[in-house]
């Protein structure tokens, strides 16, 4: 009787979020999930495959919005889905609208109750891990002349977000407190001229903190 070897499916993965998942400012490498997409393809690694469903400008309650079709439409074979989810969220709910002390654009109940919708939507369907926000640049605010970014309300939404996580055992890979500890100089360094998104060589740090995270570097290894 003639055997075949066993063709296994790769791994597949999203990468579902807002610009910093799309990779807007990257003119050269399109992004930590263009990067790991490039890498993971690479023979020698895992040969795992990455969808970017990054979308510019979108809130956590858009994210959660959208998740399920992104996730079932992502699964390539008939009945299946991807086995990871890697979310990045909750820069666009920080700012405050019209003026440096104005409204948040979501407040933090309201924030809470939209990353316990994706979270639990997320985690109950697949291994989920999250990929937090890097740090501003103030002082280049306002963002497209009325949105004004801070650092310090940066810090409560992504500790809501890090705590949350915690609950859940979801991973959490604190790019916030990463960057700001390594001083103002290197992130001004990092971020382009709008003080929001990074630019090359700010995309090109967060996908080798991303990249040496141990939960990435176990989809990494073929």
């Amino acid at each position: 009787m003639t055997t075949h070897p066993t063709v296994t499916q790769p791994l597949k993965a999203i990468a579902i979020g807002d610009s910093l998942v799309y990779g807007y400012g990257d003119f050269s490498g399109g992004g930590w999930a263009e990067r790991l997409r490039r890498l993971w393809m690479h023979p020698e690694k895992s040969g795992n495959v990455l969808y970017n469903l990054g979308v510019r400008g979108d809130k956590t309650s858009q994210v959660a919005a959208r998740f399920e079709a992104e996730f079932r439409s992502r699964g390539e074979l008939r009945n299946r889905v991807p086995d990871v989810a890697i979310i990045s969220v909750g820069t666009n709910d920080t700012p405050r609208l019209g003026r440096p002390d104005g409204k948040p654009m979501t407040i933090e109940n309201e924030f809470k109750h939209d990353l316990t919708l994706l979270l639990d939507n997320a985690a109950s369907r697949c291994r989920t891990i999250f990929v937090g926000m890097v740090p501003v640049v103030s002082d280049r605010m306002p963002f497209l002349d009325c949105l004004y970014y801070n650092r310090a309300d940066q810090y409560i939404y992504k500790e809501i977000a890090r705590e949350m996580c915690k609950i859940r055992n979801i991973p959490y890979l604190d790019i916030f407190e990463l960057w700001t500890g390594r001083g103002s100089d290197w992130i001004a360094d990092r971020i382009g001229a709008d003080g929001l998104h990074p630019n090359e060589l700010g995309y090109q740090s967060l996908f080798d903190d991303i990249v040496s995270w141990s939960p990435i570097v176990e989809l990494t290894t073929k």
